[in-house]
């Protein structure tokens, strides 16, 4: 496995990589209903790129192609967190999140935030996370549950 930054060409498997993600992987804790309004489609929406390129964005690879990414932006809010559903369990987040959250520590970032859905909560929480909150976001019309969640850098945690 290699851990390395995006590249713009990365944006379409990372698109497909994120639909998969969804449709497969949180149905454990998602409806249909509710994958379907979270990911409608597979296809490389508008901006999808200029949001994985301006943030630190960090992919895991294989020879057979993207396992996994994360993105995280300059002040520390973790935008997204997918792996392959092939691929779960296998401890690339882990890894990929060790490399995000050492970049955060050495560029002085304090707080680590992010809106962790049911199947990434009990993740984030083994790396020290606690949720601030709970909230029912509307996508689509559709309603999911999720938490605010964060991670303090600016002391042991």
């Amino acid at each position: 496995m290699d851990v390395r930054s995006y590249r713009p060409e990365d944006a379409g498997p990372a698109s497909h990589l994120f639909h998969r993600a969804v449709r497969e992987g949180a149905r454990l804790k998602y409806s249909e209903e509710q994958v379907r309004a979270w990911s409608p489609e597979d296809s490389v929406s508008p901006g999808w790129s200029d949001r994985l390129s301006t943030a630190e964005t960090v992919v895991a690879e294989d020879t057979e192609g993207l396992m996994g990414f994360m993105s995280m932006t300059p002040d520390g809010y973790l935008d997204l967190a997918f792996v392959a559903p092939e691929h779960m369990g296998q401890g690339i987040s882990d890894t990929i999140y060790a490399v995000l959250e050492g970049r955060a520590r050495a560029q002085g970032v304090p707080v680590l935030s992010t809106q962790a859905s049911l199947l990434a909560e009990p993740f984030f929480a083994r790396h020290g996370w606690r949720v601030t909150r709970r909230q029912e976001v509307e996508m689509r019309g559709v309603v999911l549950k999720n938490a605010w969640m964060e991670k303090r850098l600016d002391r042991t945690g």
